[in-house]
């Protein structure tokens, strides 16, 4: 997948340099702006799945004031790239009236000690779209999140890492409990059987994070099968204010 995604790179996001003035280098990356159909993604990505068919009205909801035009070759390509994906995010078309916004740069549940960037970030575009997902799915750092939004409510939201369950509001959902998600604050632990006869399920993993996109809008790591225009979407540094930031603590 990452040596697919490398190669992709190559073939569509060209780095430029030239000089603007005497003593003035710019370096400047070109986009591909040739309509192209779906790239799937999903496997070490974080993304926002908003029921939407415009992305310049998600853009501009989000705050992107630099976007500009990018297909799904080199947009996808883009945020998987190791430097290319520490600054930027991609706003894909619209897929059955769903536009994705994916990177790495989307703020992440950090959990105590750090400000929380996501809950606003959703709540801010619950209230202009009927439905917003957000997942993070991150087996590197042992970090993976989900969150739903309807009509403007935080009906769920999940997150779990190294140290644990970081991140739970609302109830399990029935899609979750369907994939066997029951959340046992319990690691490690291997042979043991549930209540019902079933494995425990001790912590969640990239599969589970793509199946519950499945089931609650689209698996993003099968977008290349979806029947789409050849369309564009749109590239644009994430905004500062999505970074890390830790609490500070009282004087």
């Amino acid at each position: 997948m990452m040596m697919t995604i490398a190669v992709m790179l190559a073939l569509t996001v060209v780095t430029v340099a030239g000089l603007l003035a005497p003593r003035l280098s710019d370096r400047r990356v070109l986009f591909d702006q040739a309509p192209d159909r779906p790239k799937s993604f999903g496997y070490r990505m974080a993304w926002l799945a908003v029921r939407s068919r415009d992305p310049s009205h998600v853009a501009a909801e989000l705050g992107l004031a630099d976007a500009e035009p990018c297909n799904w070759n080199s947009g996808i390509g883009s945020v998987y790239d190791h430097k290319l994906g520490q600054n930027l995010i991609f706003v894909t078309p619209a897929v059955n009236g769903w536009v994705f916004v994916c990177g790495l740069t989307l703020p992440h549940p950090a959990g105590q000690g750090f400000v929380d960037k996501v809950t606003p970030l959703l709540v801010g575009l619950g209230g202009r779209f009927t439905e917003v997902q957000y997942f993070y799915n991150y087996p590197p750092i042992d970090l993976f999140a989900w969150a739903r939004l309807i009509d403007g409510r935080l009906v769920r939201a999940f997150a779990a890492g190294e140290e644990g369950v970081i991140w739970s509001k609302g109830k399990t959902t029935r899609e979750e409990r369907q994939l066997g998600l029951k959340m046992f604050e319990l690691r490690g632990v291997k042979g043991r059987q549930g209540d019902a006869g079933g494995e425990i399920i001790l912590h969640p993993t990239d599969e589970h994070v793509l199946q519950l996109a499945r089931k609650w809008s689209l698996d993003p790591a099968t977008l290349e099968d979806a029947r789409a225009e050849q369309s564009l979407g749109l590239i644009a540094s994430a905004p500062v204010s999505w970074r890390t930031e830790r609490l500070m603590k009282a004087a």
